[in-house]
């Protein structure tokens, strides 16, 4: 009878135990809390376009490496020229500009410049230069020489400009002219011509 009555108290511990068990766990979860946050990230935009009409009007895309076309710089040859002679010097403008959908301010910097067909390459040098958005493009162009050549496949000495994104969201950035100047030099071949393509690349920079 005694071995009976242990045997119940030992049971009806385990079970106390089992029950403490789960009360413990119930007690636990109650305490569980959860906090949780959340970020939106926008990018934002840029882009850079030119004009060789004028500081206001003209503006497009010109990104070869996207399938757009480069711009045609429109050279003016000497008022009693209808082509170039050794010592002639040549003027051509292009604006650029960040567009208005773009948000931050970039620098811009000379990336190269690849010669095309012809044979007078190597006997064709330029200097391009910013200058004010308003000023004329010619020989009394003064500004910073962002890059020269002494051919048409030759960059020396690229210096990088900075440009200033609009004012106000929607609005273009604040333009800067290159003023691109050809000059010919003692060798010009006769009736030989030659072409060129400059690449300009604008990096953004921190607003």
């Amino acid at each position: 009878m005694a071995e009976r009555d242990t045997q119940r108290k030992v049971l009806a511990v385990l079970a106390g135990g089992l029950v403490l068990g789960v009360g413990i766990g119930v007690t636990l979860a109650a305490w569980n809390d959860s906090e949780f946050a959340a970020g939106t990230f926008t990018a934002g935009s840029f882009n850079l376009e030119g004009s060789t009409t004028s500081a206001t009007t003209g503006y497009a895309n010109h990104n070869v490496d996207n399938g757009d076309t480069a711009a045609t710089l429109v050279f003016q040859l000497p008022a009693v020229a209808s082509s170039m002679s050794p010592g002639d010097v040549v003027y051509a403008p292009f604006w650029v500009r960040l567009d208005s959908t773009t948000t931050n301010s970039a620098t811009l910097l000379p990336a190269g410049v690849t010669a095309g067909a012809g044979g007078n390459t190597a006997n064709l040098s330029y200097t391009v230069t910013a200058i004010g958005p308003a000023a004329t493009c010619g020989a009394g162009a003064t500004g910073t020489v962002v890059a020269t050549g002494a051919t048409l496949s030759a960059q020396t000495g690229p210096a990088s400009v900075p440009l200033t994104k609009g004012a106000t969201a929607g609005t273009a950035g604040t333009p800067v002219q290159l003023c691109f100047a050809v000059t010919a030099g003692a060798g010009l071949t006769q009736g030989a011509a030659a072409t060129a393509t400059w690449k300009f690349t604008a990096t953004s920079t921190a607003n």
